[in-house]
């Protein structure tokens, strides 16, 4: 067994009822997904996320589902996988995934769990001409960002350096995509009063997405780290 699965495991898709695609870390080890491992040599497309609490994605969904009807032209994402992104990294092999755990783990025993909530809505590049529809984020943003930096700044001395490194850190949950570039504008004008509850980002998640033949990936994830408790709390 390769290094990475040796250490880590991958957890497979986890049951639809925990309404989430990034699952915790288990506690005592990792439930490994009946023969889905790591071959030498093996790329794999990794990001890095947060996974919002499902009580927070079933309000934000519930918000969502009256507009999927009216826009078929749109690719909207699955319930059971959204998250936050906070580096996407592209093809890594598994000697830099093996590198990556220990520096991830690293920059999550560094930061506080953050006050995040769903915010608003907008779109890349514009609402006029769509690629991707999202949600945005209020709270503590600095927090996050600095989150995202050291994230970044890991997979970069892991040897897995995020491709758009360098680009403004926009933190949101990707609703919709647009196969063509498409107008959205009265879906973010219908999602731009939103504010959500707020909620407590905790643990930082190590993610792999397989493509396959349908339009959603699935998402395995690989490992998982907690942040650290808020400064006062009790121990």
């Amino acid at each position: 067994m390769s290094e990475v699965a040796n250490r880590a495991g991958l957890l497979g898709e986890h049951a639809p009822a925990q309404r989430t695609g990034l699952a915790h870390r288990a506690p005592g080890g990792i439930t490994r997904s009946g023969g889905a491992g790591v071959a030498p040599g093996e790329l794999m497309r990794l990001f890095v996320a947060i996974a919002p609490p499902p009580a927070v994605l079933d309000e934000l969904d519930e918000l969502v589902e009256p507009l999927r009807g009216g826009r078929p032209d749109l690719r909207w994402t699955s319930r059971q996988a959204w998250h936050v992104t906070l580096a996407f990294l592209g093809q890594v092999d598994e000697t830099a995934t093996a590198r990556l755990l220990p520096r991830l783990e690293r920059a999550a025993q560094r930061h506080h769990s953050i006050a995040l909530a769903f915010a608003g809505a907008g779109a890349f590049p514009a609402p006029g001409r769509a690629n991707v529809l999202w949600s945005g984020l209020s709270g503590d943003r600095r927090a996050l960002a600095r989150l995202a930096e050291s994230v970044a700044a890991g997979a970069s001395r892991a040897g897995a350096p995020p491709p758009d490194r360098g680009r403004r850190f926009q933190p949101h949950l990707t609703l919709a995509r647009c196969r063509m570039p498409a107008d959205v504008t009265a879906l973010v004008a219908a999602l731009d009063g939103y504010q959500g509850p707020l909620w407590t980002a905790d643990r930082l998640h190590l993610v792999r997405s397989r493509l396959g033949a349908t339009d959603q990936p699935r998402y395995v994830t690989v490992d998982s780290w907690p942040l650290r408790a808020p400064a006062g709390s009790p121990p």
